[in-house]
C-alpha cells in the first residue's frame, strides 16, 4: 500500500469513527466475536456483499450507503450486548439474526423482548441508540459538534446533549441519560 492509499484509509477510518463511533473494522470484528459469526455470515445478515464488508472493514470504503444496513448494524450491536449480559441465549441470538436479516430498516424488533427489560420498558441502551441513530441520520458527527459549539455560549445543556448523543460513545450517552433519570 503506498502513502496515498494509507492516507485515504486513515481518512476513511476517521470518518467512520465520526459517523459510527469507531472504525467499522473494529465494530464488525466485535460483532463477529460476540455473536460467533464469520465475515460471510455477518455480510449476509447485514445485507452487504462480502467484498463490500471487506472494503468497509479495511477502510477502502468509508460509509455504509444504505440506512437499512446501518439500522441492522445497530440491531446487531444491541443483540451482542444482550448475549454478553446473558439475557439472550445463543439459540435466540441466531433466531434474532434471521429477523434482523429480514428487516428493511424500521425497528423490526421493537415489539419483541429484545428491546425491553423484564418490566416491559425499553432498555436505556436501546433508547440511547435510537437517539444517536436519529441525530446521526440528520447530520455527521463533525456537523453536530459544530452546531454544539455554536449553541454552547447560550445553551450549554443543549450543546452537551448534541455532543454526547450526536458524536459521543454509546457508553457515555448511557451515563448521561441515566444522570437525568429519576
Amino acid at each position: 500500500m503506498d502513502a496515498a492509499q494509507q492516507e485515504a484509509t486513515a481518512r476513511a477510518r476517521e470518518l467512520q469513527r465520526n459517523w459510527y463511533g469507531e472504525p467499522l473494522g473494529a465494530l464488525f470484528r466485535k460483532l463477529i466475536d460476540d455473536l460467533g459469526l464469520n465475515q460471510a455470515r455477518l455480510a449476509g445478515v447485514l445485507g452487504l456483499s462480502a467484498p463490500m464488508l471487506s472494503q468497509l472493514m479495511s477502510g477502502q470504503r468509508a460509509k455504509i450507503g444504505n440506512p437499512a444496513v446501518v439500522q441492522r448494524v445497530q440491531l446487531l450491536q444491541d443483540l451482542a450486548g444482550q448475549v454478553a449480559d446473558g439475557s439472550v441465549s445463543a439459540a435466540e441470538a441466531t433466531e434474532r439474526m434471521d429477523e434482523i436479516k429480514q428487516s428493511q430498516g424500521g425497528s423490526v424488533l421493537s415489539n419483541t423482548t429484545s428491546t425491553t427489560s423484564s418490566s416491559g420498558a425499553p432498555t436505556v441502551k436501546r433508547v440511547v441508540r435510537e437517539i444517536q441513530s436519529l441525530l446521526r441520520s440528520v447530520a455527521a458527527a463533525g456537523d453536530i459538534i459544530d452546531a454544539a459549539d455554536t449553541l454552547a455560549p447560550t445553551h450549554p445543556e443543549l450543546a452537551e446533549f448534541l455532543r454526547v448523543y450526536g458524536a459521543g460513545r454509546t457508553s457515555d450517552a448511557v451515563t448521561h441519560y441515566q444522570s437525568y433519570q429519576g
